[in-house]
């Protein structure tokens, strides 16, 4: 066993293969970890998730920005001033938000 240094870590050499070593630099890049980190939490079992696209990111804003719109209509309906047209807007926004989800698992 190799002797920690003085505040108790052990420092551990790998030998890896140039595409062993671009493999885990690319997998610990998409998810936003050093290499250090990354083997870290996969030796710790803890979850290890690539970070979202930056479409995912767009996706989550523009699914937000439509829940918005469904909530005011929703606020006016239940005030009693929405008309019907708000309402079919309202189901289009809606409409809306399962076509990009389906885009974005297409993918």
């Amino acid at each position: 066993m190799s002797k920690a240094d003085k505040k108790g870590r052990h420092h551990l050499h790998i030998e890896l293969t140039p595409a062993q070593y671009r493999l885990l630099a690319e997998q610990a890049k998409a998810c936003g970890l050093s290499k250090r980190a990354y083997l870290v939490r996969l030796i710790e079992g803890k979850a290890v998730r690539v970070r979202p696209s930056q479409e995912v990111k767009d996706l989550r804003w523009e699914v937000h920005k439509i829940g918005v719109n469904i909530n005011q209509i929703a606020r006016s309906v239940n005030a009693g001033i929405a008309r019907a047209e708000d309402a079919r807007r309202g189901l289009f926004l809606l409409e809306r938000v399962y076509e990009l989800l389906y885009e974005v698992v297409r993918k």
